[in-house]
């Protein structure tokens, strides 16, 4: 990651657990402004748990989590549950994140390409409509960083490719930084300037490059899973045995860039 780039985040020897549930273990990173890092690795890795710290949401037992000052955070859940009983517009839904400037939520849209669904019913939008929405109402607060939950969920090839654009111009315009989780590899790695593989610690991190088979990859995902994911070249400092322990191998150290 170049060193041009301003921090948001720093984590630190970052610890989280739940109860004997050991879930974020001494992870270490950083969130740069004008950078897009995705997030990676199995269910139940500890990414949701990672976000949260990011966002806030929980404090770690060790480590310490710095952000810059008077950071903004514009934040896109993976998935939004709404009462198709409730009569909810568009427009009412962008109003509940306080801001009520109507021009201002006709901008947001206008940035994502959505602005045609401003009086539109909320339970109506097709699954790439809901996460324009759901982008421009991260927006609204002019963040300097975007945490985006797997901003591409439920949405068809086309419209993850179109998505993934829309989120690199976001960053190339705004300047902010961006913070994804991703299942989709194989389609986020043309938008990503780095990738931070978890499963509980961070088991690699690095620039995306080329797609090839990794070892790493086949330990977390499977050998049918890591065949589907374009990998990154990497720099990884340990390895695991049958039982998912970490083998730190002195001689490698993981990069940074």
């Amino acid at each position: 990651m170049s060193s041009s780039h301003q921090p948001l985040i720093k984590l630190d020897h970052v610890n989280l657990s739940f109860g004997r549930n050991h879930v974020l273990q001494d992870i270490s990173t950083e969130l740069h402004k004008g950078c897009i890092t995705t997030l990676i690795g199995p269910n139940g890795a500890g990414k949701t748990s990672l976000v949260r710290v990011v966002l806030g949401l929980v404090k770690p037992q060790q480590g310490t989590v710095w952000k810059e000052q008077n950071l903004r955070i514009g934040y896109m859940p993976q998935k939004l549950q709404i009462d198709n009983t409730f009569p909810l517009t568009v427009e009412r839904f962008l109003k509940t994140s306080q801001c009520k400037d109507i021009n201002t939520l006709r901008s947001a849209l206008n940035d994502v390409g959505a602005e045609h669904l401003l009086s539109q019913s909320i339970h109506n939008l097709s699954g790439g409509e809901m996460q324009r929405v759901l982008l421009a109402r991260a927006l609204l607060r002019d963040p300097n960083l975007l945490v985006l939950d797997e901003p591409v969920q439920g949405v068809d090839i086309n419209g993850q490719l179109e998505l993934y654009n829309l989120i690199s111009r976001i960053r190339d315009e705004r300047g902010c930084g961006v913070l994804m989780v991703s299942h989709d590899l194989h389609l986020v790695m043309a938008a990503t300037d780095h990738v931070v593989c978890i499963n509980h610690h961070i088991c690699c991190s690095g620039h995306p490059e080329h797609v090839t088979n990794d070892p790493s990859f086949t330990e977390l995902f499977g050998i049918t899973g890591s065949e589907q994911l374009a990998v990154y070249s990497h720099h990884h400092n340990h390895r695991h045995n049958d039982h998912g322990d970490v083998i730190t191998d002195s001689c490698c150290n993981e990069e940074h860039n």
